[in-house]
């Protein structure tokens, strides 16, 4: 198990809550799934899994002004 650094969350457009983050001894990039959306059917996305940042393309604005 290595250290890492949160670079932060996105949510999918499927309604799954991304984490981004930095792996300190290599400086990889990882996201994992930290929460899977109610409506989502992918099967890729399961709770503490890797996801690749393709997925990560098109991230869902929650809060947008008017």
């Amino acid at each position: 198990m290595s250290l890492v650094r949160l670079l932060g969350f996105t949510t999918l457009t499927c309604g799954c809550v991304v984490g981004r983050y930095r792996e300190l001894a290599t400086s990889r990039e990882v996201s994992y799934v930290e929460e899977k959306g109610k409506g989502c059917a992918s099967h890729g996305h399961r709770r503490n899994h890797t996801v690749p940042s393709s997925a990560l393309a098109a991230p869902v604005v929650l809060n947008k002004a008017s």
